[in-house]
């Protein structure tokens, strides 16, 4: 029996030029690759999606991209990876990511990638899924945003359950401790 390595998806900038967030992204592909796993992407070859898949390939993973097919010019497409599955919609895309991954990793991104993440965490609170869901905060890119969820779970608007349902980490090797530890058998 061929057993699949296990799966990050990752999210992040599809547009950052930022060569910081850049570095953060490559790290954290070589770092994917490193440990023997594989990468499941939003399947664009631009910014840190295509930082993060280019630096996993390079270090020897198999690169899952999935990209609709109305992104794959504004993106451009990840043509090298191991596997690229064009969809038709974004819920498509974002359905066969969460599928084929065994945890979620989310780095500094817009609203795409916020979109990505509220949704993952929102299905785990669910029981739509057991994964885990692991924010990396480098350098408080994320404090605002954590700053009022903290004032929604004040007013009780949000619970100590769905809060629990997500890892937020400000380092690398914290990010890869938690994904690690869901890995274990």
């Amino acid at each position: 029996m061929n057993e699949q390595p296990y799966a990050i998806c990752v999210y992040c900038s599809a547009s950052t030029i930022d060569p910081a967030y850049l570095s953060l992204a490559a790290q954290v592909g070589a770092e994917i690759a490193r440990r023997g796993w594989q990468l499941v992407s939003g399947g664009g070859n631009v910014s840190m999606m295509g930082e993060v898949a280019n630096a996993a390939r390079a270090g020897g993973a198999n690169t899952i991209g999935v990209i609709p097919k109305h992104l794959v010019h504004r993106e451009v497409a990840d043509v090298d990876a191991d596997e690229l599955v064009v969809t038709d919609t974004m819920r498509q895309r974002k359905q066969i990511m969460e599928d084929r991954a065994d945890a979620f990793l989310t780095l500094p991104g817009g609203i795409g990638t916020l979109e990505e993440f509220f949704e993952t965490w929102t299905g785990g609170y669910l029981g739509q899924h057991n994964k885990p869901v692991v924010l990396l905060d480098s350098d408080g890119f994320y404090r605002g945003l954590f700053r009022w969820l903290d004032e929604l779970y004040d007013r009780k608007f949000v619970p100590q359950r769905a809060m629990d349902r997500v890892t937020v980490v400000t380092d690398l090797s914290s990010a890869f401790a938690a994904l690690e530890a869901a890995a274990a058998p």
